[in-house]
This record gives structure tokens, sequence and C-alpha cells, in this order.
């Protein structure tokens, strides 16, 4: 287990602490996605839809799974900084990859989506946060899905670290991620489109940085 309590940023570049440079992607992508969503407005998008969205109806029940998303990749993260180095540098590296060429995807082909519902069939707890996340989230630059590649990604991570190579992680792992992808559909955040290209965007990532792993060092 690394002992964080002798990080500086004088150390940073240590051979003790410069995993972590990789996760100063991190910022940088939220300031290049805040930056490509501003380039272009709503009317200059191209709408992406498939018939099979139409037959997917709304369900406020999969906004939990849909949220858990932003607790899912960061407890990965942590967990593997703590215990998993050469781990946690392959998931930073997948994650630079697919994001990555998702935000080019984005910058070159910016996308929209019209399917979030202007009614809702019920009036709940659940159906006045998704409203409040629909001011949140802005329904712009869909296309691949960033919540299905990152939920991917801790799945691919989780197989990469001993601790949850047994098959009853294997399978939470991959259970949970396929989960939170489909509620993107639910909560009408997402078209199927979006999920299928983000999945083929996903195996690019795990031929490219599992498929050619060396063998794993022991985790720290």
């Amino acid at each position: 287990m690394v002992d964080y309590r002798r990080l500086r940023l004088s150390n940073l570049t240590s051979p003790e602490f410069n995993h972590l440079l990789p996760a100063l992607y991190w910022p940088v992508h939220g300031i290049l996605f805040a930056a490509v969503e501003q380039l272009r407005p709503l009317a200059a998008c191209h709408p992406v839809w498939c018939p099979l969205d139409n037959l997917i109806p709304f369900n406020e029940w999969f906004l939990i799974p849909y949220l858990l998303w932003f607790f899912y990749i960061p407890g990965m993260l942590i967990y593997l900084a703590l215990y998993d180095t050469a781990a946690f540098r392959r998931f930073m590296y997948f994650i630079i990859a697919t994001y990555g060429v998702t935000l080019l995807v984005y910058l070159i082909y910016p996308t929209c989506q019209y399917l979030r519902p202007t009614v809702f069939p019920r009036d709940n707890f659940l159906t006045r946060l998704t409203i409040a996340f629909y001011e949140f989230d802005t329904n712009t630059n869909v296309c691949p899905s960033l919540h299905c590649i990152g939920s991917f990604a801790v799945a691919f991570a989780a197989w990469d670290t001993p601790r949850f190579r047994s098959l009853f992680w294997k399978l939470s792992f991959f259970a949970m991620s396929a989960l939170i992808s489909v509620s993107t559909v639910f909560v009408k955040q997402h078209s199927v489109v979006d999920v299928f290209w983000a999945l083929v965007v996903c195996a690019a990532g795990y031929a490219l940085v599992y498929g050619r792993k060396k063998p794993a060092a022991q985790p720290v």
C-alpha cells in the first residue's frame, strides 16, 4: 500500500508517486470537454436517434445506477492508487485513449439528442431529480457515450487487478457496468446508438491497453 503521507509536489515524479502523473489528464479533460460544449450551438449538432429508442420507455428508477457512475470511477481510482499502481496506470491510459478519441469525435462531428420527455409519466422524487439533472447536463456531445466508456473502464481495471480477478468479481463489475450503460437510455440521456459506438471505442481501447499488456507487477 502506498504511503501518500510522503507525497509532495516536489516528489511527484519520483518512482514512488509518478504513477499519479497520468491522473493529471482529468482536469485537462474537464477543460477540453467544457470548451467543446461551448464551441457549437445546439442547432449545429447532428441529432442521434434510432427506432429502438422509441421502444425504450423513460424509467426514473434507472437514475440510481446512472448517478452511481459518479462514484464508480473515483472509487476504482482510489483503490488502484492505494493498492495496485501498475493497474492504476493502465486504467488511466485507457481513459486517456478512449476519452481523448471521444473528445476528438465531439469536435469533428458534434451530436445531440431529443429523447428527453417533456411530460413525465409520474411525479416523484426521482423524476424531479431527473429534471434537475437535465438542467445540469446538456443534451449535446452524446455519441459515443462517455458514461458507457467510463463504466467499462472500471470493469476492465477491476479485471486487471488481482483482488478482483475471481469469477464473482468479474461478473459483478461487468453487470454493474452494463447496468450503468443501460441506464443511460432509460433516463433518456443517450440513444442506443451512443452506447453502441461507446462499446466500439471500449473494444479498441481494451485491445490497445490491455491486449498487449505485459505480465502484471505485484500490487504495491
